[in-house]
């Protein structure tokens, strides 16, 4: 009874200390391992054996982390208040450095995400920070990596993902890309009527060279009248002979009214003989 009893006490300690001397580092993690408080390895993905007591094993993941920045009232360089988040892609290169040189890589890295982001876009006006988004994360991006290099800890993606921006101001932009349209709007119309007068003095040209091209657009224009169906009647007249034929009749007058004699004129005084001496005949009665 005593040797099952003493043999059952040396198969509990034996697997006591097999539970606390294995460790199992997933394929996304790497152990770095500590021996009385010194840094002795870097332990590779799979089983491995540690001395209890003596050993500390620290799992570091070498998977991309999101991480998310909280938003951060700035204010830009023209004077305009705005909140701006972004969202932050890290990712440890080195896990030695990573649990050695800072104590929450994490902690760290979300603050320092915080600082570089209200000063690069403190750095920029409003117009900028909305159009030039890609060349600001880039900023973000490189600064960062300045910061985290010491780390262990490689950024390797930042994004600007909400700038919320004063009521008021939003009104003004809405307003000035309002104006922005109707200029558009009116520089094309004008354009247009350009376009339109240009093609408009080819066609009066080509014309006037050609007299039947007006009745044919005439006809071409009753056709396109003909397809609604409606009760519009009309009647093309070539309006380049009707203003010949014009022209030649006021012509004609002029040389006519100039061929007339002219009448003869009554002298001042003149005795005008008239039968009863200028007096009305009397009405003769059968």
């Amino acid at each position: 009874m005593t040797t099952l009893l003493t043999v059952a006490i040396v198969v509990a300690v034996v697997l006591i200390a097999m539970a606390l001397s294995l460790r199992i580092i997933k394929q996304y993690e790497q152990g770095v391992l500590f021996r009385f408080g010194r840094v002795l390895a870097v332990r590779e993905p799979g089983l491995r054996f540690i001395i209890p007591l003596v050993d500390v094993l620290h799992r570091v993941s070498l998977r991309i982390v999101t991480m998310p920045i909280q938003s951060q009232g700035i204010i830009t360089r023209d004077n305009v208040s705005v909140d701006v988040s972004a969202v932050a892609y890290f990712r440890v290169l080195d896990a030695t450095k990573s649990v050695v040189a800072i104590e929450n890589v994490r902690a760290a890295i979300d603050q320092i995400a915080q600082t570089t982001l209200r000063k690069q876009v403190g750095q920029h006006t409003l117009d900028e920070t909305l159009s030039e988004t890609d060349r600001i994360n880039l900023d973000i991006r490189a600064n960062l990596d300045v910061a985290t290099e010491a780390w262990g800890v490689e950024v390797t993606l930042v994004e600007l993902k909400d700038i919320q921006r004063p009521d008021s101001m939003k009104r003004a932009m809405a307003r000035q890309a309002e104006a922005e349209r109707e200029k558009r709007a009116k520089i094309i119309n004008a354009e247009g009527e350009s376009l339109a007068a240009a093609a408009l003095g080819e066609a009066s040209d080509i014309m006037a060279a050609h007299p039947l091209a007006l009745q044919l657009r005439n006809l071409q224009s009753l056709v396109e009248i003909g397809v609604d169906r409606n009760t519009t009647v009309v009647f093309p007249a070539p309006l380049m002979s009707t203003i010949g034929e014009i022209g030649a009749f006021l012509a004609k007058e002029t040389a006519a009214a100039g061929a007339l004699p002219p009448a003869p004129a009554i002298q001042a005084g003149a005795r005008i003989d008239a039968p009863n001496g200028g007096r009305p005949a009397a009405p003769q009665h059968n």
